[in-house]
């Protein structure tokens, strides 16, 4: 057990600090992401007419909170029509909310990091029996593959991000839990692999 947490505080801080180098030194975590034309009229107009903090699609289906799903059927076919002729996209939106804990922000990726090392850690210490270095390495480099692949393309798929900003992102994710998969799979060994 000790060895598992070793591995996943240490995993974490692989991947703490592959996302550092990815997004500060390679602009991986930014490519495809841009600032908004004339954001000072767009900010302004948002102030006033988003009441609340919140994650909006548009555009919408004009229907209201809480639709039915018999109301969304029959409002489909123009609501197609609708997203065909008109700008569309999806808009996180907080509203002014003082100061930018950034410390905090990096405290709460450093858990998620060290959470995911943990995880993968652990899928390595119960499935890995009999398996050397190299399929202890793979193992966590699969689940990284599996979280990159499961919000990542359907946020593509759905919502349009795009494509370099999902195909950066996801190298950093696959890599970054390559070189988890390394530190992991030297500490969590087992005793009956061959070559560990």
């Amino acid at each position: 057990m000790k060895r598992i947490v070793l591995a996943g505080v240490l995993g974490g801080l692989t991947l703490f600090v592959l996302m550092f180098v990815a997004h500060e030194l390679l602009g991986l975590g930014e490519m495809g992401v841009g600032e908004i034309p004339n954001e000072a009229v767009v900010l302004s107009a948002m102030r006033g007419a988003i009441p609340e903090a919140g994650f909006y699609i548009f555009p919408g289906f004009g229907l209201g909170p809480k639709p039915t799903s018999a109301q969304r059927n029959a409002a489909m076919p123009d609501y197609m029509k609708k997203y065909e002729q008109s700008p569309h996209g999806v808009l996180i939106y907080h509203p002014p909310s003082g100061p930018f804990h950034f410390g905090v922000l990096l405290g709460r990726e450093f858990a998620l990091n060290v959470l995911q090392a943990l995880l993968a850690a652990w899928l390595v210490a119960s499935a890995a029996s009999g398996r050397g270095y190299s399929a202890r390495v793979g193992i966590v480099v699969v689940a990284g593959v599996l979280a990159a692949l499961g919000t990542n393309v359907e946020y593509w798929n759905w919502y349009e991000f795009p494509g370099n900003y999902i195909a950066g992102y996801m190298t950093t994710q696959i890599v970054g839990f390559l070189l988890a998969g390394f530190v992991i799979a030297a500490l969590v060994k087992n005793t009956t692999a061959a070559g560990s």
